[in-house]
């Protein structure tokens, strides 16, 4: 069965809720998925793939996720890898760009174009006076939880797709 590992970077938990509900629909695909924040993953061996996600502030990633993505950066490249990122609330840009590092990240990865996802802001989750202000400000939540599941049934009808290949490859060279 291939095991896939979805892990996050949140400041507020918009990003972690994310993450819980890619897992979870990767789950009911038949995956065997494990999710947990980028700081407490130890090892990525046993995984076939690994999703990759942050919360964005002022256009760069959490620090716990680029730290997961350098650290990791020669097994994640061995492997099935998707991006995604959350941050915009509001009114929907009317084109989603991933930010910058994302992008770079997954030009190095060989992994798909970054995901960006709307975030949350809730001034009961923010901590410090300047979180506490942006959060006042710009409170909202701007997820689309049908995106959210369409782009992770995208993930894993792509896993689907390398098994199905798999199996051929191996099917072929076992009538050789």
């Amino acid at each position: 069965m291939t095991r896939v590992l979805v892990t996050y970077a949140s400041k507020m938990g918009s990003t972690k809720e994310i993450a819980e509900a890619i897992g979870g629909r990767l789950l009911e695909r038949g995956f065997a998925t494990d999710v947990s924040s980028a700081e407490a993953v130890g090892s990525i061996d046993g995984y076939d793939a690994v999703v990759v996600g942050s919360a964005v502030y002022a256009t760069r990633w959490r620090r716990e996720a680029t730290r997961f993505v350098r650290r990791f950066r020669q097994q994640l490249a061995a492997r099935k890898v998707w991006l995604f990122e959350s941050g915009w609330v509001g009114t929907r840009p009317s084109t989603l760009v991933a930010s910058p590092g994302a992008r770079r990240r997954a030009s190095r990865l060989g992994a798909p174009a970054p995901a960006v996802f709307g975030g949350r802001l809730d001034p009961d989750l923010a901590t410090g006076p300047l979180d506490r202000a942006l959060a006042n400000g710009l409170s909202g939540d701007a997820r689309d939880w049908d995106e959210i599941r369409s782009w992770s049934d995208s993930v894993a009808d792509a896993l689907a797709d390398a098994l199905a290949d798999t199996a051929e490859r191996v099917r072929k060279e076992g009538r050789r």
